[in-house]
């Protein structure tokens, strides 16, 4: 029953008051402590006590979106529905702010769009300071003109969505808004005619002056000043000129010297071409007469073995050395040494070839002496 909206109440904007809150905050509201224990059983003429303890405004804060104490007042004023008139008179206290914000809140989301446009913007003119609270739970500082604006031109405030009323330039066009007159304006008006009286002594003076001059001074004065000011038109317009006749010309030797620059680099990166290619070919050629070389040694020394051998084979047939069965002891006794010794011999070909001193390439050769020194191993290549 304390939740209920008043059965008197009328509609607001075509549905229940209280459903101008968000579900998710109205179940918030309902929830709190303040509203339990001090909203409960509140009338129109009761809210006032408990508006005017209020030190604060905002919306929710803290982690568990706790409903401040001015939330809570406005879902009650929703829930009752108190009448226009003390609204208005909320709204027009000027000695607590925080109640005088309380109504324009209130008739912001329960009001027409004439009378929130003409109870609103009067308090654009009250400058004093308000304390929000943030939904952090910090405390900021704002102003009453500050929140009024607020309320007037955005779609948000205290987490409660504003409903969308009509631009001020529409009512004044059907005329339910007269044109809106600034506080200020009796001022602008004040300084507006002392302007207007200084310029009427102004042109007195000067009407005076003109009087007590010759016209014929003054058709002179003004020959010459036509005189003297086409000259200075002539001299001006010359100095241009020349101006841009030297600028004409230092452009174009500027343009001159970068395409000259231009032709230079150009020129140079393609002898740096060129020359790069010719290194490139020259190693190629090199490369390809070492290894000819290589192959011919290769060659050359392969036919030279293979002379070798074949010349061996004929002195042996010529000497009538043939291999024949071993008849006596000294003679196996020196084929085995000798034997020995061709044994010995081929290891160290064997050897020879394992460490790879016998390549055809003379310089792998040396390279491979020296490994072989080292203990490392031989150049395959």
């Amino acid at each position: 029953m304390a939740n209920r909206t008043d059965p008197l109440a009328k509609s607001i904007r075509g549905t229940n008051p209280q459903n101008l809150v968000e579900k998710i905050v109205r179940t918030k509201i309902y929830q709190n402590t303040y509203w339990k224990e001090q909203c409960f059983g509140l009338t129109a003429e009761t809210l006032v006590d408990k508006a005017m303890e209020l030190d604060h405004i905002g919306g929710t804060y803290g982690g568990n979106r706790k409903p401040t104490p001015f939330m809570c007042l406005v879902m009650k004023m929703l829930q009752i529905q108190p009448e226009k008139d003390i609204v208005v008179e909320f709204i027009k206290n000027e000695d607590y702010k925080y109640v005088r914000i309380l109504g324009a809140f209130y008739l912001r989301l329960a009001g027409t769009d004439s009378d929130i446009y003409l109870y609103l913007e009067p308090l654009y003119n009250d400058y004093r300071k308000l304390r929000m609270k943030k939904p952090d739970g910090q405390f900021l500082l704002t102003h009453v003109d500050e929140f009024i604006d607020e309320l007037l031109t955005k779609d948000y405030s205290c987490d409660i969505a504003m409903p969308r009323i009509k631009k001020r330039w529409n009512l004044e066009n059907i005329g339910a808004l007269e044109p809106r007159r600034s506080a200020l304006e009796d001022d602008f008006e004040e300084e507006e005619e002392k302007e207007e009286d200084e310029m009427d002594v102004d042109v007195d003076e000067h009407e005076k002056d003109y009087r007590g001059r010759s016209p014929v001074r003054d058709r002179d004065r003004r020959r010459d000043s036509h005189r003297y000011r086409d000259r200075d038109y002539d001299r001006d317009y010359d100095r241009d000129y020349d101006r841009e006749r030297g600028r004409g010309r230092d452009r174009d030797r500027d343009r001159d010297r970068d395409r000259d620059r231009d032709r230079d680099r150009d020129r140079d990166r393609d002898r740096d071409r060129y020359r790069i290619k010719d290194e490139k070919d020259y190693g190629r050629d090199r490369d390809r007469r070492d290894r000819d070389r290589g192959r011919r040694r290769s060659r050359s020394r392969s036919r030279s073995r293979s002379k070798d051998r074949k010349d061996r084979e004929g002195d042996r047939k010529r000497h009538g050395r043939s291999p024949s069965p071993r008849r006596h002891g000294d003679e196996d006794n020196g084929a085995r040494e000798e034997s020995k010794k061709t044994k010995k011999k081929k290891e160290k070909e064997k050897e020879k070839k394992d460490d790879g001193t016998d390549h055809p390439d003379p310089e792998i050769a040396e390279a491979n002496k020296l490994r072989a020194k080292l203990g490392m191993k031989p150049l395959k290549l």
